[in-house]
């Protein structure tokens, strides 16, 4: 693990292979200790270097720097209900590109989130919540396929989840702002899904919406 000063200096590949790592060491049990000296939280005060952004959900049982055994300074995170795009998070989004230069960004959602839970029921069933989670919810309803009826619940859920997901990697792809930052060459964005059961993330291969 590159200390968080140096993270700037991975490329997408390292970055991403360094998530993964930090996964497997929290599956394993064995995180690192906070081992931050004084030194290090007086080059964070300078400056913040990450080396990935993280788009994930506001679920309290969903960390980033937990799962992926980060510390202070390594990830720069936004957390929203549902993990959707807004004019705020593509603003914040735009912000760790262009000015932090994070090579890696990852849009992280989950299993059993209770934003796609609430949209789901919008859709099948007509729903309707208060007005301001309403309007969250507009923010996922698009990208929610038809679903199998004979599908389990909890196949459902699944799938809703990883569509969701998809659905905000593309509205990113199509973005002016991202397709200038890939012909630069450095940049990479892929979608995860993080397992409540069982700790793991898994990265969901790069294909178009299921």
């Amino acid at each position: 693990m590159t200390d968080a000063h140096e993270g700037a200096r991975l490329t997408a590949d390292e970055a991403l292979e360094t998530l993964i790592e930090g996964n497997r060491r929290f599956l394993r049990r064995e995180t690192r200790t906070s081992a931050f000296h004084r030194e290090t939280i007086a080059d964070l005060a300078e400056a913040q270097r990450p080396f990935a952004t993280i788009l994930g959900c506001s679920d309290s049982r969903v960390p980033p720097e937990l799962i992926f055994d980060t510390g202070l300074g390594e990830l720069f995170v936004i957390r929203v209900a549902g993990n959707v795009i807004s004019p705020e998070i593509a603003g914040t989004l735009q912000y760790a590109g262009t000015y932090l230069e994070t090579p890696l960004c990852v849009i992280l959602g989950h299993e059993g989130c209770g934003a796609i839970a609430a949209a789901l029921s919008t859709k099948q069933e007509g729903t309707r919540f208060r007005s301001r989670v309403q309007r969250l919810l507009a923010n996922i309803l698009p990208g929610l396929p038809d679903l199998d009826p004979t599908l389990t619940p909890e196949e459902q859920s699944s799938r809703a989840v990883e569509s969701n997901v998809r659905y905000s990697v593309r509205q990113i792809e199509e973005s002016p702002e991202w397709r200038a930052r890939v012909a630069e060459g450095w940049m990479k964005l892929v979608g995860a899904v993080y397992e409540i059961e069982t700790g793991r993330v898994r990265v969901l291969s790069p294909v178009g919406p299921p």
